[in-house]
C-alpha cells in the first residue's frame, strides 16, 4: 500500500488501482498503529479512478504534515569512515568510530515541515558551506505511541566542510531551507520492510550520471526499533515522527554537489524521489 499526499487530496495505490481516500486530516489519518488496515479497509469503499494516478504524478506533495523529522547518524560502517576522515583535521574523527560502536546512537533534530520538500521539488545547499553531499536514507514514519507503521525515502542533505571543521557544527550542517526532502509516498506494507531492500542513489549532471551506488538496508550496524526507543525515551510526538536511519552511500571526498544536479533516490518498493539542487 502506498499513500501519495496531493494538492487535490489524499490518494492510496493498492494492488496497481488508485483510491481516493477521504480524509480532512493527514496527521489524523497516518498517526495510526493500524494503518495498513485502516487504509485497506478505506479503498474498499470507494471506486478505483485513473484520474487518482495522474494526480501522483503531478501534483504529489512531501509526505508530512505537522511531524518534526529526526535522523540518525554513523549506523552504516560507510558512513563511519566519511565521517572520520572529514573531521580528521579538526581532531574530532575518534567522536565518530566511538559512536558508531557505542550503545547510544546517534540522534539528531533534522528539519520542522517547513523546511521539507516533496518529489520534485528543489533542495539546497548552503551559500556558506564548500563540501555538499546527499545522503539517501530509509526514512520511518513513527506513530505518536512510537509504533514504525510506513516508510518513504528521505535525502539528509549535507554540508560536510561545515560539519569537518567542527563536530559541533552538526545543526548547521544538517538543518536549513530545503536541506531535507521526503517521498514520494508513504509505503504502508503489512509487515515491516524485508531487510535486503535495496537503497540506490544516483546523481545526474549536464545529462550525465556522475555517482551511483546502492547498498542493503541490512547492513545497517543498528536495528529500527533500538533507534526509535532512543527517540522517544524522552521525546513525545503528537503527531508521530519521521526518522531517518542514516546512509551508507557516501561520494568520494573530491564530489560535491552543484546546482542544477539531480539527485534520485530509490528504495524498494517506496519508489524513487527525484530532486534538483537550487
Amino acid at each position: 500500500m502506498k499513500l501519495y499526499k496531493t494538492r487535490f487530496g489524499t490518494v492510496a495505490e493498492f494492488e496497481n488501482q488508485f483510491y481516493s481516500i477521504p480524509a480532512d486530516d493527514w496527521d489524523e489519518l497516518v498517526n495510526r498503529d493500524n494503518l495498513h488496515d485502516f487504509l485497506v479497509t478505506s479503498t474498499a469503499i470507494t471506486q478505483p479512478s485513473e484520474e487518482y494516478q495522474i494526480w501522483t504524478q503531478t501534483s504529489v506533495l512531501a509526505p508530512i504534515g505537522r511531524q518534526e523529522v529526526w535522523a540518525s547518524g554513523v549506523t552504516y560502517l560507510r558512513s563511519r569512515d566519511a565521517r572520520m576522515e572529514e573531521s580528521k583535521k579538526s581532531g574530532g574523527d575518534n567522536f565518530y568510530d566511538r559512536v558508531y560502536d557505542a550503545d547510544r546512537p546517534e540522534l539528531f533534530f533534522k528539519a520542522t515541515p517547513e523546511r521539507v520538500v516533496g518529489q520534485g521539488a528543489n533542495v539546497r545547499i548552503r551559500a556558506d558551506s564548500t563540501w555538499n553531499v546527499p545522503e539517501p536514507e530509509l526514512t520511518l514514519f513513527i506513530t505518536s505511541s512510537g509504533k514504525i507503521v510506513a516508510y518513504t525515502c528521505g535525502n539528509d542533505m549535507s554540508s560536510r566542510s561545515i560539519e569537518g571543521e567542527n563536530p559541533l557544527y552538526l545543526p548547521q550542517a544538517k538543518s536549513y531551507d530545503g536541506s531535507a526532502a521526503l517521498g514520494p509516498c508513504l509505503y504502508v506494507p503489512q509487515t515491516l520492510i524485508a531487510p535486503e531492500t535495496q537503497i540506490r542513489l544516483e546523481i545526474v549532471r549536464d545529462g550525465q550520471a556522475v555517482f551511483t551506488n546502492n547498498i542493503a538496508i541490512n547492513q545497517m550496524k543498528r536495528q529500527h526499533t533500538e533507534l526509535v526507543s532512543f527517540l522517544y525515551r524522552e521525546c513525545s510526538f503528537a503527531h508521530g515522527c519521521f526518522l531517518m536511519t542514516g546512509t551508507g552511500i557516501v561520494p568520494p571526498d573530491d564530489f560535491t554537489l552543484r546546482a542544477g544536479d539531480e539527485i534520485s533516490i530509490s528504495i524498494g518498493e517506496i519508489g524513487t524521489l527525484t530532486n534538483v539542487v537550487e
